[in-house]
């Protein structure tokens, strides 16, 4: 497997690893608490991977021995902005409210305390290090998980769980969180990036297009109460039609028919 490095601002790093696009928090100094260059460093990566097929799978972990201590409150202290200037739409560490159709796997590889659970939240699929922590403590300091953490976190495990992580600020260990569906795999911390590049690859071997579909649809059904809603299931409709009309369509059964691994274009 090939790897080529690219710094996307020294806040954070875009490394590619053959399909797959690594960001790394890169403020180990700080646990990668997030202030403004990091947020602008992480949407760019993030806009980078969006806008090249060769990449269909994203990875996001931090360098060092935490994953995110969440929001620098040194910044907020001093009253500066910790959303990437220009692009604030793109919420907290440039990912929370910048969605992009290709997933994107959160390797925890220490704590992820507030904004380092929202940014777990904001993620598809979670690998986590058996030491790992997660919580969301913000109303222990005067504030709440407003990075998107008050509604994803219900959403993803039981209300009364989630409810309790909010309203205590307590955190829970990788163990806790996998038990409950928030982490797909807990492994031992010298693992974490590389159980995370595997299920990355797994996911990239597939057809690019279908596996994009599939995360739009599947973002798009929060929307719709029902799963008899009309509305969903003419999205569900339109998403097959141009999957249907592309090349790897036919390039999957036509590789099943000669038993042989497709070679997926993309288009």
């Amino acid at each position: 497997m090939t790897t080529s490095k690219e710094t996307a601002g020294e806040a954070a790093t875009l490394e590619r690893r053959g399909h797959v696009g690594v960001i790394t928090l890169n403020r180990p100094q700080a646990m990668n608490a997030v202030n403004s260059a990091l947020s602008a460093a992480v949407g760019a990566a993030l806009e980078e991977i969006a806008a090249d097929p060769d990449l269909r799978v994203g990875v996001i972990t931090g360098a060092g021995r935490a994953f995110c201590a969440g929001a620098d409150l040194k910044e907020l202290a001093a009253g500066r902005p910790v959303t990437a200037e220009g692009h604030e739409e793109w919420g907290f560490a440039g990912l929370v409210q910048h969605p992009i159709d290709k997933p994107l796997i959160a390797a925890v590889n220490g704590f992820a305390l507030g904004g380092g659970t929202e940014i777990v939240l904001a993620c598809d699929l979670v690998v986590a290090a058996e030491d790992a922590r997660l919580g969301l403590p913000e109303v222990k300091r005067g504030l709440m998980a407003a990075a998107g953490g008050v509604f994803r976190m219900p959403r993803q495990i039981p209300p009364k769980v989630a409810a309790e992580l909010l309203f205590t600020g307590e955190p829970m260990s990788a163990q806790t969180a996998h038990g409950w569906g928030l982490v797909n795999r807990v492994v031992p911390g010298e693992q974490v990036l590389a159980s995370a590049l595997e299920l990355a690859d797994s996911i990239a071997a597939n057809a690019p297009l279908s596996v994009q579909s599939s995360k739009r649809l599947m973002r798009d059904s929060y929307a719709h109460g029902s799963d008899l809603d009309p509305h969903l299931w003419t999205l569900n409709h339109k998403e097959m039609a141009a999957l249907m009309a592309s090349e790897d369509a036919k390039e999957g059964p036509r590789a099943f028919a000669e038993k042989r691994t497709p070679r997926w274009s993309g288009r």
